[in-house]
């Protein structure tokens, strides 16, 4: 794997960034949005699923009365690849405290024919307006620091293929979760990596929806390799993230007739849970 590029010496901001620019989406007529997928988001060969998931959520925060996502449900109908593809909206509820549409993504194959690519339910709203009263007995991920942990370019790459959103991240793995990067997985089913953009952008509710979905799957300490594709994701963002680094903490506890669920939580740099998310994927066995 080639070594990641060295931090940037002015970090980018929320708006002028990377992922801000590969998230773009250009509206063409009212709904109705056009985008390039970037291939700087693919893992093995198909685009990150928390990569598309921002790009829908960006899409409806423009199609939608209210800013920020709440909720996002998606199902993930076909791979999708780098190239053009075209976003519809609708808006199915606009509500004074929450608005709530549905968007699809679509492409196009070798004969030209439309394919449907991922279908999102969503509802949003306004974060700035929520109240600070908070009554949880969630706790943060216990991690060692961030120097104490792993990045992509430690190691070797853990599948065949195109791994270029590695480049795109700042990831550093706990190691108790590294084990099946050294060929002794544990069994346990966690993940845990302090996450950040490679450029320096500080998160906000967009980039949560990726975050959700950016680490390694929980599937390889389970002793399992190769694509993990996801069926369905739910993400709630709970709260705008303070600036600095996220833990994210990835578990599955159940893996049976060839699928698993993935649970998340995201940490801010102030303790606090600001997104959350399940996913059932599918496993390849044997």
């Amino acid at each position: 794997m080639p070594e990641a590029a060295p931090a940037p010496a002015v970090p980018a901001t929320i708006g002028d960034s990377e992922f801000d620019r590969d998230t773009h989406v250009t509206r063409r007529a009212p709904g109705v949005y056009d985008i390039d997928l970037s291939a700087g988001w693919t893992i093995i060969n198909a685009v990150n699923g928390g990569y598309l998931l921002a790009v829908l959520g960006r899409a409806l925060g423009d199609a939608l009365p209210h800013p920020d996502p709440f909720t996002v449900s998606a199902h993930y109908l076909t791979a999708s690849h780098p190239g053009p593809a075209v976003v519809r909206t609708e808006t199915v509820r606009a509500g004074r405290g929450l608005s709530t549409g549905q968007a699809s993504l679509f492409q196009y194959d070798d004969e030209g024919d439309e394919v449907e690519r991922i279908r999102v339910l969503a509802s949003y709203g306004d974060l700035d307006t929520l109240p600070d009263d908070v009554r949880t007995s969630a706790k943060p991920p216990a991690m060692p620091p961030a120097e104490h942990c792993f990045g992509p370019e430690d190691g070797p790459a853990p599948v065949e293929g195109s791994s270029a959103i590695t480049d795109r991240l700042k990831l550093k793995l706990d190691p108790a979760t590294l084990g099946w990067a050294l060929g002794q997985p544990s069994g346990r089913g966690e993940m845990r990596a302090w996450f950040g953009l490679a450029d320096g952008r500080d998160a906000d509710p967009l980039s949560l929806l990726l975050a959700v979905d950016a680490l390694p799957p929980t599937a390889f300490e389970l002793g399992l390799k190769g694509w993990v594709p996801t069926v369905e994701l739910t993400a709630h963002v709970r709260c705008r993230p303070a600036p600095g680094p996220l833990r994210v903490s990835v578990t599955t506890r159940n893996l049976a007739g060839g699928f698993l669920e993935e649970d998340a939580e995201v940490w801010d740099s102030v303790d606090r849970l600001v997104a959350q998310s399940r996913q059932l994927a599918r496993v390849r066995l044997g």
